[in-house]
């Protein structure tokens, strides 16, 4: 497109790069949702760089970005995330790990790891995780004398699962902006997820057993559970489970694509609520309500970037970066570590849905240049 705007085009490509990017952080300290910020900034740079010209660029890009067919499914586990938030399934799930890790030391904090990959497993969310975690979790461990930073710690490392543990937001996220399959990110996700989780627990065990004031035991009478309630918490498990298996079983079985699946999911959720006897209309009107909330925030975060992406893209901005970052006179790999990098230093202003909505139409293309699969960067 012919610049024709009101002078920003005069900046050049490198100081026009900095220039956004100063204007987003520089912004972002006022308190304006980063939807805001970014659309906002897309828009300076759209009239002040092409003119009204571009106006139709801006409506394309957000046509393109909500009418994601993949799109569906957040909205599908946003709302089975909100009914297991209000029912009681995480709570009998947690209280029923005791079984396998009462009596060891740090065994609740290995319990909450537990929970957590469940729970991951079950909706793909990471704050609400936290949340929950944190109520169900924390006060037990503090209760028994964990030590805090351990019981913080593994309630904050618990809850991070949600990113890599499919059915994961953040996954499908990614595979929407780098055009890759849902189901091969879920699948190449697991094994690295389980990884992750067993190093958490390897640590906290390795720690606690070494000191265990860290992470006491229950005890003798704490841990004895009578086999009525055994029976209890097995049927707890078997719940949660039942669920993740009906989500991953059904997109690894390839019976269903990963919007279906998370459709399937919602159903199970709501029949093992009913048989509990915990539906109700309130639930619902909770559970409808948190899940608007959270989307709303996830589109229009998405639509502000979709903008500004574009708008960058435009100006050339993606052929600065990769001429910039593939110019570096150095191994492959170590490019990937400086994209790792600038992730890791955004994460400190930003959340996960403004970075991957920001970074990846940019990063994606120079790992495919770097011959490396975008795959293996996703779980990266």
């Amino acid at each position: 497109m012919r610049p024709g705007g009101l002078g920003l085009n005069q900046l050049g490509i490198d100081i026009g790069t900095y220039v956004l990017i100063g204007s987003i952080f520089l912004m972002l300290p006022s308190g304006m949702p980063l939807a805001f910020i970014t659309g906002l900034v897309a828009l300076v740079f759209t009239f002040g760089w092409f003119g009204v010209s571009a106006l139709p660029l801006v409506t394309a890009r957000v046509y393109g970005f909500v009418t994601e067919y993949s799109l569906v499914a957040v909205p599908m586990f946003v709302f089975m995330a909100s009914l297991l938030d209000r029912s009681t399934i995480a709570r009998d799930l947690f209280s029923a790990m005791r079984i396998f890790a009462g009596r060891l030391p740090g065994g609740v904090a290995v319990q909450t790891l537990v929970v957590a990959f469940f729970m991951a497993a079950m909706s793909g969310i990471i704050g609400g995780e936290i949340v929950l975690l944190g109520l169900l979790a924390l006060p037990q461990m503090l209760r028994l004398g964990y030590n805090r930073n351990i019981a913080i710690g593994v309630v904050c490392a618990g809850g991070s699962l949600g990113t890599m543990v499919p059915p994961s937001i953040v996954l499908i996220i990614y595979g929407l902006m780098a055009s890759v399959s849902i189901a091969d990110l879920f699948l190449a996700a697991v094994t690295p997820a389980i990884i992750l989780m067993l190093s958490y627990m390897t640590y906290v065990l390795i720690r606690c057993i070494r000191n265990p004031e860290l992470g006491p035991p229950l005890t003798a009478e704490e841990a004895k559970i009578p086999m009525e309630e055994r029976l209890k918490a097995a049927w707890s498990i078997i719940q949660p489970a039942a669920i993740a298996f009906i989500v991953l079983g059904s997109i690894y079985g390839g019976v269903a694509s990963v919007t279906e699946a998370a459709s399937m999911g919602v159903l199970a959720t709501l029949a093992i609520i009913a048989l509990r006897g915990e539906f109700s209309a309130r639930l619902m009107q909770q559970a409808v309500t948190q899940t608007l909330n959270t989307c709303g925030m996830i589109i229009w975060i998405g639509v502000g970037a979709a903008i500004l992406v574009g708008v960058y893209n435009l100006m050339g901005g993606n052929r600065f970066v990769s001429a910039a970052l593939l110019g570096i006179d150095a191994h492959p790999i170590f490019v990937i570590m400086l994209m790792m990098g600038i992730l890791l230093v955004l994460g400190l202003f930003l959340d996960w849905i403004g970075i991957a909505l920001l970074t990846l139409p940019i990063f994606v293309p120079i790992v495919v240049a770097l011959d490396y699969d975008p795959i293996w960067f996703g779980v990266l």
